[in-house]
């Protein structure tokens, strides 16, 4: 018996033995017209009202059954990917539960009824299908849990338009959890434009579980929290902005509008930060581990964007500091602080890592997320830094970080820088959570410079394995990025300055130039040479400046010019 057979096997036994009811099930006594006692029914608030194990579930405007929302939610081998919403019922009644799949192995059912728990699944649907099941309450009921779950290792699936309909839990109420829809928001602001997006942010409203944010009269994105970027726009142009609120009662008054306007061409990449078109990116340690101790000031010239390295968490989740290490000489913070100065008026960007190896900050909530903006904000200010790197290596949360990310877009104006430095695992597909991270943020993102060491053999984007230390290896994973939907501006490639800079992945500086031929002119290519160039490609990143300087800075040296010649 193959795999497939054997789990659909299983889960059949499952199904029968959970008490699963066929489609087609009898109509209750209850008429068409009862409510849907489902809060958030369409996932139109996102999550709101419901939970999902491990963060495996998020909302997404297409493929959609109804609306603009539906549900995604992604197994792995120790997690089915189960989402549930608790409702209240009546004791001794019936109710049918329904929603819209798509997907392997999806589950539909309801716990703690009191009588027979039920549920109904499909081994797989390409497109749409409903499914139906219904119970009765027992005696004593007063809630019960409505749930839907995917299968342990298998691929994500969708679900759209839940409803549990039958008697309203309250006998004086037909059952609305939420009988009001919230009031319309205020305090409407248009705060970061682009060429291309408009950020816009509003105060919270009370007892809202999401926003709609409407571009005239036109509802352009759902979301949780109180920001959202617009984005696609045309350059130069003015628009108007409404945002509503929503709950499981419906939808408020749209808030008075607002008028933003994006800004003219700059140029590609993230528009007035100033970083060259091609530019030079190299990681500056504030820690001795037997590099060249650097002061700031001693960075090589070739750099245009010096990575601070790195900031340091508190115990507060989300939240960062900054602590110079006295073991690199300086007097006081203040000299430091007019080092950064005098770098910035040689034209450098000076910005501030967040992670490493050893970094670790959690962004996994809304209180997380503006606590990483707040004090990286504050950092900013108090030191001069031009932006933050995101060199996050214990795993990310794409949907808060994100929120924290364009919350101090917002507070810190488009001139802000923003890098990431990924692994190469974190970049393989665009379901990854870096990636989806990056193209979350593409229209503020300067560049993305991935680690290409410390990792093994990986994927191309032709779907062979390469192996570490080649040309082919930084063109075959650079190919998969600038195909998966950054802009060449945006990709950089990541290599160790010296062969004690990095466990492994060294490469000499001359196959860095080789691949950037490769991507942006189609020369100097190994066995794997991209359908087509890529001549607005960014540039390349070092780990350190302070291994550069230890060997004879060879790398800058190398590297340097030649990204600074680059089309």
């Amino acid at each position: 018996m193959g795999t497939r057979t054997r789990i659909a096997a299983v889960l059949g036994a499952a199904a029968v033995a959970a008490g699963t009811v066929a489609f087609g099930v009898p109509t209750g006594s209850a008429g068409a017209a009862e409510p849907n006692l489902v809060k958030n029914p369409g996932f139109e608030s996102g999550l709101g009202g419901w939970t999902c194990s491990a963060g495996s579930g998020t909302a997404v405007g297409s493929p959609v059954h109804g609306g603009a929302s539906a549900l995604k939610a992604t197994p792995t081998s120790g997690d089915n990917a189960r989402c549930s919403q608790t409702v209240t019922v009546r004791p001794n009644s019936e109710y049918r539960l329904s929603a819209w799949v798509q997907g392997p192995y999806v589950h539909l059912g309801a716990s703690g009824t009191g009588t027979t728990d039920v549920s109904t699944w499909t081994p797989g649907a390409s497109g749409w299908q409903e499914l139906k099941t219904s119970f009765t309450t027992g005696p004593n009921t007063t809630s019960v849990t409505v749930y839907t779950h995917g299968w342990y290792g298998q691929s994500a699936y969708l679900v759209d338009d839940v409803s549990l309909t039958g008697p309203g839990g309250d006998p004086g109420d037909p059952g609305d959890p939420d009988p009001e829809p919230p009031a319309a928001p205020g305090g409407l602001t248009v705060g970061s434009t682009t060429s291309s997006s408009i950020t816009l942010t509003w105060n919270t409203v009370q007892g809202a579980t999401g926003y709609h944010v409407y571009q005239g009269d036109r509802r352009v994105q759902s979301v949780q929290g109180t920001s959202a970027t617009v984005t696609g726009l045309k350059p130069a142009t003015s628009y108007e902005f409404r945002v509503s609120a929503v709950n499981g009662a419906g939808e408020s008054a749209k808030s008075a509008p607002v008028t933003g306007t994006t800004r003219g061409e700059d140029g590609g990449g993230n528009p007035g930060t100033g970083v060259p078109k091609h530019a030079v990116t190299g990681y500056w340690q504030n820690f001795d581990n037997g590099a060249r101790v650097q002061k700031l000031r001693d960075v090589q010239d070739q750099y245009d964007i010096i990575a601070v390295s790195f900031a340091d968490s508190t115990a507060n989740p989300g939240e960062i500091t900054f602590n110079l290490d006295p073991a690199l000489g300086y007097g006081s913070v203040q000299e430091f602080k007019n080092d950064i100065a005098a770098k910035q008026a040689d034209g450098k960007k000076v910005i501030l890592s967040v992670g490493g190896e050893k970094g670790n900050v959690t962004v996994n909530d809304s209180a997380s997320a503006a606590r990483f903006a707040d004090s990286a904000h504050r950092l900013m200010q108090e030191y001069g830094f031009d932006g933050v790197d995101i060199d996050l290596e214990h795993g990310i949360n794409a949907t808060w970080l994100t929120q924290a990310i364009r919350s101090l877009s917002a507070k810190a104006g488009p001139d802000m820088v923003l890098t990431m430095a990924p692994q190469t695992i974190d970049m393989q597909s665009t379901s990854t959570e870096y990636f989806k991270l990056a193209l979350n943020v593409k229209d503020i993102l300067t560049v993305v410079n991935m680690q290409y060491y410390n990792s093994g053999s990986m994927l191309g984007c032709d779907g062979k394995v390469y192996a570490q230390g080649s040309v082919d290896f930084l063109t075959a994973l650079a190919c998969i990025q600038l195909e998966g939907g950054l802009d060449p501006s945006q990709v950089g490639l990541g290599t160790p300055a010296s062969t004690r800079g990095a466990g492994s992945g060294y490469v000499d500086p001359s196959v860095v130039n080789a691949a950037l031929d490769c991507l942006a002119k189609g020369t100097n290519c190994g066995s794997f040479k991209p359908a087509k160039t890529y001549p607005g490609i960014r540039g390349a990143m070092t780990w350190s400046t302070n291994w550069d300087a230890a060997n004879g800075n060879r790398w800058s040296d190398t590297v340097g010019p030649h990204v600074h010649a680059l089309p």
